[in-house]
C-alpha cells in the first residue's frame, strides 16, 4: 500500500495515536530518568503536554489543517510541563506551523515541517545540549530532508524517519556522559521517538486507543473548563533579572538580524529565548542589564508586555471567560458570585508546596494560594493560571519552589493579562519560605522582587530521600535503597545509614558565615529524630542557630536549609 498525501482528519488520528502510545509508554520513559531519585518524570511531563493538545484535537469535528494545527500548537503550550514537556510543544508548534498552509500533508510538505519543528524548537533553547530531545528531532528532520528528495510514499518516508530517529537515539550516550554512565538512553529522545512511532501505528492502520475525556459543551455551546495535573520542567537562572518583551516589528526581521540579535543577547546574559514571527518577536533572557536588551529591541520596532525582574510579566492575552468556568470548577455557586467582592488588594502570593505541615508554614507567611505540586506532581502552566486567577490582588508572586516549575509559571505569567506577575525563581521549599520572609509590604513590587531573588540565592538546601535504582552519578555509586542527601547541585552523600547521610550533608552545607539551620521533616520521619540533628549541630556548631519544623512531605525525609 502506497500513501502519497494525507488529510487533516487522517492526521488528527496520528497524532492522537502518537499521544496514546507515549501515554502507554510513559513510565518506561520516566525509568530512563538518569537521577536514580523518584523525580523520574520525563514520560509524564511529555504524556501530559501532548494530552493537552489531544484532548482539544479529540474536541474537534470535520477539523481541518488549520483548526487541526491550531488545537496541537495551542493546546500543547498551554499544557507543557518540564523542560521535555516545553520542548515538545515548540517541536509541534513549528511543525503545524508549516502544515497549516496546506489542505494536505505530503512528503515534501512532512520534511519541511519537520525542519521548522526543529528549528522552533532549538530556537526556544537559546544554549541546546546534544545528547537530548533536541538531537533525536534534528537527526529525524535531516533525514527527511534527504528522503523528500526522492521519496513520495509517506509510509516508507515515516518508517525511514524512525529508523533514523532511533540511531541517533542509540548515540545519545556517547553524547552525554551521565547517560553512559547510567547505561540509558536520552529519556525525552524515546519519548519523542514513541510519538513518531504511534502516529505510523496509525497510518499503518494499526488501531491505538487513546482514552481522551473530551469536555462535553454546555447549554450554550462553549466547551467547559477541565482541569488537568501532573508532571515536570527544568531551567537554571544564573542572571540576576529576567527580562522578557514583545518586539512590534516595523520592519522586517531577516534570519541575519535574528542571529545578530541572539548574538548580543548572549553577550550579556542567557537562558535566551527569541521566537520570531512575521509581525511580532518573543524575547526572553536573563540578564544583570535589562535596559541593555530592551534598547537594542527597539532598534526593530516598539516594544509592549515589558517584564523585568525574574520572569515579571506585564499584561499579554488570557481569556476573561476562564474566571467564570475555574469559579464553577472550584464549586463557587450562582449566589456567592452574586454577593460583594472584597476590595482588590496590591500584593498577593501564589506557592507551590506538598505536605501539610509546609503549606502550613506558607500560609502563616501570606500565601493566598497553594498549588499542591513536587518532584512527582508539577504544575502545568494551565494549574498555575487557575491558581493565579483565584488572588484577588493587582500584582501576584509566584513561589514555583522547584527547579522544574519554573518554566510553567513564567509561561502562564506570559498568558494573564489582568495582573502583573512576578516569578520568583525560587528552586527549593527553604528558597520560597526565605523569599517571603524577606517580603516589606511597604516597598513596591520590583523592590520586593529584587531584595527576594537576591536572599534565596544565598539559601543553601538539601534533601534526604532514597534511590530508585542503581547507578552512578556524581563520582558515586549508588545502590538501590541507598540514603541520598542531594545538595542544590549535586549529591552531597551516600550510603546505607539514613542518620549518617544526613549528618554528614549538613556538614557540607555549613561553612564559617553559616548561621541558620531549619529542618522540615517529612511524613517517614519523626520530630524526635529531627531534634537528634538539631542536637547534634548545635554541639558542633555552637554559633549556628538550629530551627526544626514540621513539613510533612513525601518521599524526602528530611529538607535542610543552611543561611
Amino acid at each position: 500500500m502506497e500513501i502519497n498525501s494525507i488529510n487533516a482528519a487522517v492526521f488528527a488520528k496520528m497524532f492522537l495515536a502518537g499521544a496514546a502510545n507515549l501515554e502507554a509508554k510513559k513510565e518506561w520513559i520516566n525509568e530512563l530518568n538518569v537521577f536514580p531519585v523518584p523525580d523520574g518524570d520525563t514520560g509524564t511531563n511529555m504524556s501530559m503536554t501532548i494530552m493537552s493538545a489531544a484532548k482539544e484535537v479529540a474536541a474537534l469535528e470535520n477539523p481541518d489543517m488549520k483548526s487541526l494545527s491550531k488545537a496541537i500548537s495551542s493546546g500543547s503550550l498551554r499544557g507543557a510541563r518540564g523542560n521535555s514537556g516545553v520542548i515538545l510543544s515548540q517541536l509541534f508548534r513549528g511543525f503545524t506551523k508549516v502544515i497549516a498552509e496546506y489542505d494536505t500533508i505530503t512528503v515534501e510538505v512532512m520534511a519541511k515541517a519537520m525542519e521548522k519543528a526543529v528549528e522552533t524548537a532549538y530556537k526556544a533553547v537559546m544554549k541546546p545540549k546534544e545528547g537530548t530531545i533536541l538531537t533525536v528531532a534534528k537527526g529525524a528532520a535531516e533525514k527527511g530532508t534527504e528522503l523528500a528528495e526522492t521519496e513520495t510514499d509517506l509510509l516508507v518516508f515515516i518508517e525511514a524517519v524512525i529508523k533514523e530517529a532511533d540511531r541517533v537515539l542509540s548515540k545519545t550516550p556517547d553524547m552525554l556522559p551521565v547517560l553512559k554512565q547510567a547505561g540509558v538512553v536520552d529519556s525525552g529522545g524515546q519519548g519523542l521517538v514513541e510519538v513518531l512511532r504511534g502516529g505510523l501505528y496509525s497510518l499503518q492502520g494499526k488501531e491505538i486507543e487513546l482514552q481522551v475525556e473530551v469536555p462535553k459543551k454546555s447549554e450554550s455551546g462553549s466547551l467547559q473548563a477541565d482541569s488537568y495535573i501532573d508532571a515536570q520542567a527544568n531551567q537554571e537562572i544564573r542572571f540576576a533579572y529576567c527580562t522578557q518583551f514583545l518586539i512590534m516589528l516595523d520592519k522586517p526581521f531577516s534570519e541575519k538580524k535574528e542571529h545578530e540579535f541572539k548574538a548580543y543577547l548572549e553577550s550579556i546574559g542567557d537562558s535566551i529565548v527569541v521566537v520570531a514571527d512575521d509581525e511580532i518577536v518573543k524575547v526572553h533572557v536573563h540578564t544583570n542589564d535589562p535596559g541593555l536588551a530592551m534598547q537594542r529591541g527597539l532598534t526593530y520596532g516598539s516594544l509592549t508586555t515589558i517584564i523585568i525582574e525574574n520572569m515579571k510579566l506585564e499584561r499579554d492575552e488570557k481569556i476573561s471567560a476562564m474566571k467564570e468556568k475555574e469559579m464553577q470548577s472550584a464549586g463557587i455557586t450562582e449566589a456567592a458570585k452574586g454577593e460583594p467582592k472584597e476590595p482588590e488588594k496590591e500584593m498577593g502570593f501564589v506557592a507551590v508546596s506538598i505536605g501539610e505541615g509546609l503549606n502550613e508554614i506558607f500560609r502563616g507567611l501570606g500565601v493566598d494560594y497553594i498549588i499542591e505540586g513536587g518532584q512527582t506532581m508539577n504544575p502545568s502552566t494551565e494549574d498555575v493560571l487557575s491558581a493565579v486567577e483565584k488572588v484577588n490582588a493587582k500584582n501576584v508572586f509566584i513561589l514555583p519552589n522547584n527547579k522544574n516549575i519554573i518554566l510553567a509559571a513564567s509561561q502562564a505569567a506570559s498568558l494573564c493579562e489582568d495582573k502583573n506577575i512576578i516569578v520568583i525563581p525560587t528552586k527549593t521549599i527553604p528558597q520560597g519560605i526565605t523569599a517571603l520572609v524577606n517580603y516589606i509590604p511597604e516597598q513596591t513590587p520590583e523592590e520586593n522582587e529584587a531584595r527576594m531573588s537576591e536572599e534565596i540565592s544565598i539559601v543553601k538546601t538539601g534533601q534526604v530521600t532514597y534511590a530508585v535504582r542503581d547507578t552512578e552519578i556524581d563520582d558515586k555509586t549508588i545502590h538501590q535503597g541507598d540514603y541520598m542527601g542531594i545538595g542544590d547541585k549535586t549529591i552531597l552523600s551516600v550510603g546505607a545509614d539514613k542518620k549518617e547521610v544526613t549528618m554528614d550533608m549538613i556538614d557540607q552545607m555549613i561553612d564559617e558565615d553559616s548561621a541558620l539551620v531549619s529542618i522540615y521533616y517529612g511524613d517517614e520521619a519523626t520530630e524526635e529524630e529531627a531534634m537528634e540533628f538539631s542536637d547534634q549541630i548545635t554541639e558542633k556548631y555552637p554559633d549556628v542557630e538550629v530551627e526544626v519544623n514540621p513539613g510533612g512531605q513525601p518521599i524526602y525525609y528530611y529538607i535542610v536549609s543552611v543561611e
